[in-house]
């Protein structure tokens, strides 16, 4: 087909020999008329053209049309009529085209095309040339595409998008972005390719669209932005978008005022503005460099300007490692001093490019070693940056540099190749700064000179103003002005400034600016200074205030600092924190990720601190704030943090508050919209079943909570059922915590029904509820269905022998549950044997607790011989269960068998010494065992010497509590002894065993060749301060890694 195409061509070219420009002789026909050879080709122009037709042809032009062609003869009413029957206007143009096609008149393309080519309406340059000028357009942009070669293969990485505009982000200068986030990535985001970037998130999206791409310099968005570009050019991506019109902000800058019209003939002289600003077509603007525009923008508050002739107004990574390896290269073979402050890092930068071609030793350089014309470029340079920067200008022409002294040849000097940056374009040629910090900097340095002598304000651009005086009259005034200027365009000037006054800073500068001298007075009153602003900063510890505590660490003030962050650690806080303590903690959750990571203020706040510290808890990830005595009304506060779109916060614990009802329905509200909240913790509060309530209906629609802690806030059935509704409709619950509450069985029924169908809850604790056994047999007909609940809490509740039965019935058909908690229930001999016939047929239950019960030797002998065969579960706990030798000796008889078992708890059973030796005669081929507990179970040398035996040989038992025994000196003999040889123990409590000052030592001694024990309890052994004291020496010396209590 394709040969067949390029023959039929080459016939179509070679049968016309050309006469003149508008007339040519057809020699392959010579019965065909001109006139039927021009209504073939009036015939394709309008078929090749039909897309437009339908595009851009609007119902006005359309009806043109139909009137032009009636009065022309060439359609007729009918088929008018027929058109109009049409539902839609493309169809409407698809129809008319089809009638011309089919109509008896062979001219009604000729009338309709010159219709088209004589209009001078927009629908007609559309139809035209709108596909000739977007492939002009097209090949324009990848010749520009062309001459920047990007060393990223970006064709196969996706950007991030992250759901919701952050307002940090929006606002925030680059430095502080990482360092709020601690180079985190954002937890809401998804992969998004550029095939995908431009299509509505969501139904309700509207034009125009708005893309915010964000990242710090260097991380690769102009690059992605050619790569966009060169992908479109392509048609690759976004074919229905007409135009792509990149621009960058700094060429913008050049530009005092500007329309749409003339900034689209600068820049893209082959486009017709009327097609390009047509409301027909899709345009898509690309401003590259939103950081470097020298006016606000704010795309969601500003009115949209429709007419295209209004002239508007318009407005680290590389530094840090390029630094550090110059500091370390130089400082070979001795340690060098690093950086701690960014000031010192940018002071040892600008002396890096100014020796670039330099030799250097270990000495710093002497300035007369310096090039003149870096010295020259610096003061220039400083000045130019805080003249610019008092004006929001980021650019610049070449007029206005030489305008400071900056000529090519300084421009060419490796400072200024190193801070200078030369962009060229079709509209201009603009000069920056290679980094806003870099701007900063330098003005800053320009400021710390020039405050010294200067005796006007040096922020106002007038030639008069009131004098200052002094450099503490300036560096307060810098201060105001940067407090004043809500969009933080001066925060990190004014830490410049400070850290200026840090002598490890001044030291590299020295060489490249005439640096006045402070003998540490100016030092000390500016930290007063700013601590006097910390104490004033307002009732909100606002991004301003924190950067008061950057000040202090610029300058290396850090009394307040460490002390704030040495109590945070420590939970230590005072019970009321000051202004400046808020402002303080502020600034450690922005630069420590350990204190961000869980943050614990409780017993410290009150209602009003809470309100300073708000905009600031939006960087933590574990909140805990327990123990407050906070009321509802510190709920509303915390429910519009957890609103907030720059919400870290995973975790939050509001533990033993004074919280009702009205507080949890704040708190409720905000997790309709909360995506980041996964733990809520609520212990010991007030909120009641109608607090339950409204947690409910959050419940419903949140997908991000994980677990809810509800324990002990008098909640009964009404809140049980409540709890059973969210259960059946939330798929992503996982921790329910209902202990010591007020359910009753009637509410767990309720829970126990809506089990059956969720398959999400992991772990349900509903310790202390009065479930008795009706509940309980609810929950074991849950468990016949469910086999997803992996943890079922069950303590002192009243079950009996008859709860026990339906339960352990349920488990042997089970297949899901690991944990079972049975604690402190009336379960006697009889649940025991009805629990080993369970034991028998479940393969998945791992842990079982039945401490204080009515078990028995005969309940504990029958679960023994279940252990036998059970080879699932990991823990057993037996504590207080009236168990004498006759039932350790079956547990010691099912350890030889079992190969699964993990722990075994018979705390306060009078086993005796038989007991004891039995289960160390296990111990000797048992190899699964790793944690034994023995206190108080009436063991005495005895036992304990048989015990140690065994250690000798057991190479799996990992742990030994032998608390509140009868072990005597003999037993402590066996224990070191056997502590010489064995390597497995690693933790062993002999506390409260009549062991003596020798007993003590025989322990402490064994130490000295075994390396493996990590933990020793000798307290309330009778050893005294003084042998406590020889002990504990001696241990250090041959156990220094072993956590000894005496």
């Amino acid at each position: 087909m394709a040969n067949r195409s390029h023959y039929d061509s080459f016939l179509d070219r070679s049968k016309r020999i050309m006469w003149q420009d508008d007339c040519y002789m057809d020699l392959q026909s010579s019965s065909s008329s001109p006139v039927a050879q021009t209504d073939t080709e009036d015939s394709v122009w309008i078929q090749q053209h039909q897309q437009q037709f339908c595009r851009f042809s609007t119902g006005p032009f359309l009806q043109q049309m139909i009137t032009h062609l009636k009065s022309m003869n060439v359609l007729s009413p009918c088929e008018e009529a027929r058109i109009q029957r049409a539902a839609q206007l493309a169809d409407q143009v698809t129809a008319l085209i089809s009638v011309l096609l089919s109509g008896k008149s062979s001219s009604g393309f000729s009338v309709m095309r010159h219709f088209v080519e004589k209009s001078d309406s927009l629908e007609a340059q559309l139809i035209i040339k709108h596909d000739v000028s977007v492939q002009e357009h097209k090949d324009v942009l990848l010749r520009r595409c062309g001459e920047h070669r990007d060393k990223v293969n970006m064709s196969h990485l996706c950007l991030l998008l992250v759901e919701e505009q952050s307002d940090l982000q929006q606002k925030e200068h680059d430095l502080m972005q990482v360092q709020a986030t601690h180079g985190n990535q954002r937890r809401l985001q998804k992969e998004l390719s550029l095939s995908t970037l431009l299509e509505p998130l969501t139904q309700a999206s509207t034009s125009p669209r708005l893309s915010l791409t964000i990242g710090v310099a260097g991380v690769g968005k102009t690059t992605w932005i050619r790569h966009l570009v060169r992908m479109w050019s392509r048609g690759a991506i976004c074919p229905d978008i007409s135009f792509v019109l990149p621009f960058s902000c700094c060429e913008l800058n050049s530009l005092e005022k500007v329309s749409v019209e003339k900034l689209l003939k600068m820049a893209f002289p082959h486009l017709p503005e009327a097609i390009v600003l047509s409301s027909s077509c899709r345009s898509l603007l690309i401003l590259d460099g939103l950081d470097h525009f020298r006016s606000t923008l704010n795309f969601t508050e500003t009115d949209a300007c429709s007419d295209p002739k209004k002239e508007v107004s318009m407005a680290i990574c590389w530094i840090v490692a390029d630094t550090l390896k110059f500091i370390i290269q130089s400082n070979q073979g001795s340690q060098p001093n690093l950086p701690r402050t960014c000031t010192e890092l940018f002071a040892h930068f600008c002396l890096m490019k100014a020796e670039i071609g330099e030799p250097r030793g270990r000495e710093s350089v002497k300035s007369e070693l310096l090039h003149m014309s870096n010295r020259k470029l610096m003061w220039s340079l400083a000045r130019l940056a805080f003249n610019a920067l008092v004006r929001h200008k980021y650019s610049f022409s070449e007029q206005e540099l030489r305008a400071y002294g900056i000529d090519q040849a300084l421009q060419q000097c490796s400072l200024g190749r190193a801070v200078l940056k030369h962009e060229e374009s079709l509209i201009s040629t603009v000069y920056r700064f290679t980094h806003l910090c870099i701007q900063e900097f330098f003005a800053a340095v320009y400021y710390y000179v020039s405050s010294k002598r200067a005796i006007f304000d040096l922020f106002s651009e007038s030639t008069v103003s009131w004098p200052k005086i002094g450099f503490q009259n300036h560096f307060r005034n810098s201060f105001h002005y940067s407090q004043k200027d809500d969009s933080g365009h001066f925060d990190v000037f004014v830490r410049f400034l400070s850290g200026l006054l840090n002598p490890n800073a001044l030291t590299p500068l020295s060489a490249l600016v005439a640096l006045w001298k402070d003998d540490g007075s100016q030092k000390a009153w500016a930290a007063g200074f700013i601590h006097s602003l910390l104490s004033d900063s307002g009732p909100l510890v606002s991004l301003r205030s924190v950067n008061l505590a950057y000040c202090l660490y610029e300058l290396q003030h850090m009394e307040l600092l460490r002390s704030v962050e040495e109590d945070l650690r420590q939970g230590s806080l005072s019970v009321k924190m000051c202004r400046a303590q808020c402002v303080v903690l502020s600034f450690l959750l922005h630069v420590s990720p350990e204190c961000s990571l869980q943050t614990n203020l409780s017993h410290c706040l009150n209602y009003s601190s809470v309100k300073s510290l708000l905009p600031q808890l939006l960087y933590c990830n574990h909140l805990r704030l327990e123990n407050n005595q906070f009321k509802d009304d510190v709920m509303e506060l915390l429910g519009s943090l957890l609103s907030a779109k720059d919400c870290h916060i995973r975790k939050l614990s509001l533990a033993d508050n004074s919280i009702t009802n009205k507080g949890v329905k704040a708190i409720s509200r905000a997790l309709l919209v909360n995506r980041t909240l996964t733990s809520l913790n609520l212990r010991s509060n007030n909120i009641g079943s109608k607090g339950v309530k409204f947690l409910a209906e959050a419940l419903k629609t949140n997908q991000a909570l994980v677990s809810v802690n509800l324990q002990n806030n008098g909640i009964d059935k009404e809140g049980a059922h409540a709890a059973a509704e969210v259960l059946k409709c939330n798929r992503n619950l996982v921790y329910l915590n209902l202990k010591k509450n007020l359910i009753g069985a009637e509410g767990v029924k309720n829970i126990a029904e809506a089990l059956k169908t969720n398959r999400s809850l992991k772990t349900l604790v509903l310790c202390s509820n009065q479930v008795g056994d009706k509940g309980t047999a609810a929950l074991a007909e849950a468990l016949r269905a469910n086999h997803t609940l992996l943890s079922l809490q069950l303590q002192c509740n009243s079950i009996s022998n008859k709860g026990t039965a339906a339960l352990t019935e349920a488990l042997r058909l089970n297949h899901g549950l690991l944990s079972l908690n049975l604690r402190e229930n009336s379960i006697g001999v009889n649940g025991a044997q009805n629990m080993a016939k369970a034991l028998y047929k479940n393969r998945t239950l791992q842990e079982l607790d039945l401490t204080a019960n009515l078990l028995h030797d005969e309940g504990v002998q029958a679960i023994a011989g279940a252990i036998k065969f059970n080879q699932s579960l990991r823990s057993l706990h037996l504590q207080w269960n009236f168990i004498k030798s006759a039932a350790t000796k079956a547990l010691a008889q099912a350890l030889l068998h079992n190969t699964a078992l993990q722990l075994l708890d018979l705390q306060e059973n009078a086993i005796g010494n038989e007991g004891i030796a039995s289960l160390a005669e296990a111990l000797k081929s048992n190899a699964s065992l790793q944690t034994l507990c023995l206190q108080g179970v009436s063991a005495g040398t005895a036992g304990v010497v048989a015990l140690a035996e065994s250690l000798t040989t057991n190479q799996s038992l990992q742990s030994l509590d032998l608390r509140g025994n009868a072990v005597g000196i003999e037993g402590a003999k066996a224990l070191a002894n056997a502590l010489k040889t064995n390597r497995t123990l690693k933790s062993l409590n002999m506390q409260e065993n009549s062991l003596g000052m020798d007993g003590a030592i025989f322990l402490a001694t064994a130490l000295k060749g075994n390396t493996q024990l990590s933990y020793l309890n000798l307290q309330g052994n009778g050893v005294g301060q003084s042998g406590a004291k020889v002990i504990s020496d001696a241990i250090k010396n041959s156990a220094p890694g072993c956590d000894v209590h005496i």
